[in-house]
């Protein structure tokens, strides 16, 4: 069974493809590097409430709110 650091990784992934940006781009947007996207999207870095909502907020200005939870 999945944990959540794997179903944010996918969720994760899936949004940014779905909204057309590069690691690069989402990493730019968040203000994080681009090996800390990546390390999140493979599931190998567990991601803290405040990053979730730092990314939340930098999405919700370009094109509405996030999700990133399971669906």
């Amino acid at each position: 069974m999945p944990g959540l650091a794997d179903k944010f990784a996918v969720n994760l992934k899936s949004e940014r493809l779905r909204r057309k940006l590069s690691q690069e781009a989402l990493a730019a947007k968040a203000g994080l590097s681009v090996s800390y996207i990546s390390m999140l999207e493979r599931g190998q870095r567990t991601c803290c409430v405040r990053v979730e909502q730092q990314v939340r907020r930098r999405h919700a200005r370009d094109r509405g709110v996030v999700r990133l939870e399971g669906r």
